[in-house]
């Protein structure tokens, strides 16, 4: 009897430890070859106060679609700032909570017409700004959208010519798990 009880106590603890030894040897171990999100997670880098113009500042506390570009705004430009506002959009009462913001790496003021356009995007001009040097990039600065979180960290990056369906999706799950209250 003393043998059974034994054996029926070993077993009962093997499998209360097994889901921990499981997920510990997966966490040391395994590393999965596909993500739920599209955008790049990088190393968080907090927009400190030294680096980040007044305007950005003034966005803690929302999520921000962040972009690097010239003022002249090529194609590419316009396809960004459009992406940006789309996704903002399609976030429906949430929408309130996500932020833009452009930053001209070039001085050059953006056509008033563009301006209109994308009303509601924060333009700032981060000529010679050591944020600029800050950011991390895969090919080009102008390339990316970045995202910033509420607490004002860099910590998500789309590549060129992202893709708006898959960036809303991530945007969405952010928004989702991030709700407070």
């Amino acid at each position: 009897m003393r043998r059974a009880a034994r054996i029926n106590l070993t077993a009962l603890a093997a499998v209360a430890l097994l889901p921990f030894a499981a997920s510990w040897l997966l966490y040391r171990y395994w590393q999965p070859t596909r993500f739920a999100n599209y955008g790049e997670l990088i190393e968080p880098l907090p927009l400190e106060r030294a680096l980040a113009p007044q305007a950005l500042r003034d966005l803690r506390g929302k999520w921000v679609f962040l972009m690097v570009d010239s003022g002249a705004c090529d194609d590419h430009c316009q396809r960004k700032l459009y992406v940006m506002r789309q996704v903002r959009l399609t976030q429906g009462h949430y929408r309130e909570r996500v932020e833009r913001a452009w930053l001209v790496d070039d001085g050059r003021a953006p056509a008033a017409e563009l301006l209109d356009r994308y009303r509601g995007t924060r333009v700032v001009d981060a000529h010679g700004s050591a944020l600029l040097t800050r950011l991390p990039v895969s090919g080009a600065l102008r390339d990316h959208i970045y995202v910033v979180d509420p607490l004002g960290n860099v910590m998500l990056r789309y590549p060129r010519d992202a893709d708006a369906s898959r960036m809303k999706k991530d945007i969405t799950r952010l928004l989702k798990v991030s709700r407070i209250g």
